[in-house]
């Protein structure tokens, strides 16, 4: 008999039907047997009486939590079952597989013990909602991008030389030499923006070795980047953006929002738009006017800056995102455009969320000469980023783009306190298992 799903269920009243999950939860009472069998969609209470059939009532007998469960039986309406007001009267219950009995976890297990264990932590319906809903976050970002001309491109993610900078990388070994993972697919979309490619995105992998231990850290994680030629101004880069994930909120909210408030008890906003605007002058001064003015601090957000700012935006606004603009050149990369009226800052962005980055964005520098000599300010050896270089000696266009980690996006959408919850398998400085 083919397989219906708990949340089809109700389609099938007064029906024979045949549901596979795992035995989540058993009440073996002295007249009745009740099962609570769950699958990826839902769950369905399977109410047996004893005596009615001595092998029913033996298979769910030996049951143990978590056992793997096939059981067909006749769909019946039953207002006092909290669960969907329906229940399962069995005609046959197979067992699949039986789980050990003593489970190494449960759902008030600390989250590193929980990772231990991650394939039975992701059966709570909390966290198999993440993937439900990062699913959908992906579909709308490939639909937008799609709907604007961008073309999907995947990066190599093994360089002969470090991206970006030499700090923070995964050096492996190659052969008979050294690659290193890449921290970012950045030099990549440049060269297809160069190649007439004029509007790139990628979702896949990025490696960091930070030897950071915060909540919002990985040293793998999933990115989102695009970018976009012949821009007249960053603008151009932020109003995509925003556009993008304004669609990814309507979407999450219409397929998704009702699961959100129950599991995670958050109310999913879909932004207006545009998203608030602030220069990076004008959000520091903001901040020390209202107090917030840590010693060492001089040129960028720490975490309090970031909630701080947040929390004036939404204040002020109503909205829970703010684009933090024009970044000082002490705190960008080399590549970064800087504005012609003003040398010392860059036509660069930060997104938060909700107090968070979620994304860092800018117009490059496309001009060959004045590419080189901010290289060069910055103390940069050039010869390793010779291939990368040449892109600009040939005619390149002006362009931007951004880069979005997909992880820190979902923690922030859905409540949760780590990026660990908000990733599969998490790997961070003491961790590389599963």
């Amino acid at each position: 008999m083919p397989r219906i799903l708990v949340r089809d269920l109700r389609e099938h009243l007064g029906e024979t039907v045949t549901v596979y999950g795992w035995a989540s939860t058993l009440r073996l009472q002295s007249k009745i047997q009740f099962v609570v069998v769950r699958d990826h969609s839902g769950q369905v209470q399977v109410t047996h009486q004893r005596g009615e059939d001595s092998g029913i009532e033996a298979s769910i007998e030996g049951l143990t939590v978590e056992s793997a469960v096939k059981v067909t039986g006749v769909v019946v309406d039953n207002a006092v079952v909290k669960l969907g007001g329906l229940e399962i009267r069995p005609e046959r219950v197979e067992v699949v597989s039986l789980a050990q009995v003593g489970l190494p976890i449960d759902e008030h297990t600390a989250l590193d013990q929980r990772l231990d264990w991650r394939f039975l932590d992701l059966r709570r319906p909390a966290q198999h909602l993440v993937f439900s809903v990062q699913t959908t976050v992906e579909r709308a970002m490939r639909s937008v991008a799609y709907g604007e001309g961008f073309t999907e491109l995947h990066t190599p993610k093994l360089m002969g030389t470090a991206s970006e900078s030499g700090a923070e990388v995964f050096r492996v070994g190659y052969f008979d030499r050294t690659a290193y993972l890449a921290q970012s697919p950045q030099f990549y979309k440049q060269m297809a923006v160069c190649g007439g490619i004029d509007r790139v995105f990628e979702v896949g992998p990025v490696f960091r070795a930070e030897p950071s231990f915060t909540p919002r850290h990985a040293t793998e994680f999933t990115g989102v980047d695009a970018e976009i030629a012949w821009i007249d101004d960053v603008e151009d880069v932020m109003a995509f953006e925003e556009r993008m994930l304004r669609e990814v909120l309507v979407r999450v909210v219409t397929e998704h929002g009702e699961s959100v408030a129950e599991h995670c008890g958050v109310d999913v906003v879909v932004p207006t738009l545009p998203f608030p605007r602030i220069a990076h002058t004008d959000a520091m001064a903001l901040l020390r006017k209202h107090g917030w003015d840590p010693e060492g601090v001089k040129v960028d957000l720490d975490p309090e800056g970031e909630r701080s700012l947040s929390a004036l935006i939404q204040a002020e606004y109503g909205h829970e995102f703010v684009f933090v603009t024009d970044y000082p050149i002490g705190a960008r990369p080399f590549y970064h455009m800087r504005r012609e009226h003003d040398p010392a800052i860059t036509a660069s962005y930060d997104l938060l969320w909700k107090g968070i980055e979620i994304t860092t964005g800018a117009q490059r520098e496309h001009r060959y000469d004045r590419l080189t000599a901010q290289a060069l300010e910055k103390g940069m050896d050039l010869a390793p980023m010779g291939s990368y270089l040449d892109c600009f000696k040939y005619g390149a266009p002006p362009h931007g783009g951004f880069g979005l980690g997909l992880n820190r996006l979902l923690m922030v959408l859905l409540g949760q306190s780590s990026i660990r919850e908000a990733t599969f398998l998490f790997r961070g400085p003491n961790r590389l298992t599963p």
